[in-house]
């Protein structure tokens, strides 16, 4: 498996758009908060290193992951926020939970993305057990959060670069 190899945070290879002129929103899971806590350092970092300005970050929290997409529906009333990524952390169980916690959220994040025309960011680990989710919210598999701020960079980037130009009431 290649992420067993490397940090999966590496983004020496491609060229980020500056943040700056972007608003970004966050929507945090509070459930496993010891992994969305990282997830969510790692996303602000990544947003500020590449120029987003602090001011231009909404952050909502939320009780699961289940409720990341309810969160982002309702910071995308915002039009202004040109992103929305949702982190959060789901991890197996004995039941087939996890299937169905996962499954709603990747669609749910999908059509709320579909709905506003919007890039909606996937930040959700789905790992087998507790010490996957550390090695990919900060561990020596990198920082999902961080991976998510640089989608929503890039995402943010190409959507205003192909948005319909602003047209006069005059």
């Amino acid at each position: 498996m290649a992420s067993n190899l490397k940090s999966l945070s590496d983004f020496s290879h491609l060229h980020v758009a500056s943040a700056a002129p972007y608003r970004f929103g966050i929507v945090v899971s509070q459930w496993n908060a010891q992994v969305t806590e990282s997830l969510l350092n790692g996303a602000l970092q990544s947003l500020k290193k590449h120029g987003a300005h602090e001011e231009n970050i909404l952050l909502a929290e939320v009780p699961g992951s289940y409720e990341l997409t309810t969160g982002a529906d309702i910071l995308l009333r915002d039009p202004s926020l040109d992103a929305v990524i949702c982190l959060g952390c789901v991890i197996q169980g004995e039941t087939r939970h996890f299937d169905y916690i996962c499954s709603a959220v990747a669609h749910g994040v999908t059509q709320v993305a579909i709905k506003y025309n919007k890039p909606v960011v996937f930040g959700v680990l789905t790992t087998d057990n507790l010490q996957q989710a550390l090695d990919r919210s900060g561990g020596i598999h990198g920082n999902k959060g961080e991976e998510a701020a640089i989608t929503a960079i890039q995402m943010a980037a190409l959507s205003n670069r192909h948005a319909p130009p602003a047209t006069g009431t005059d």
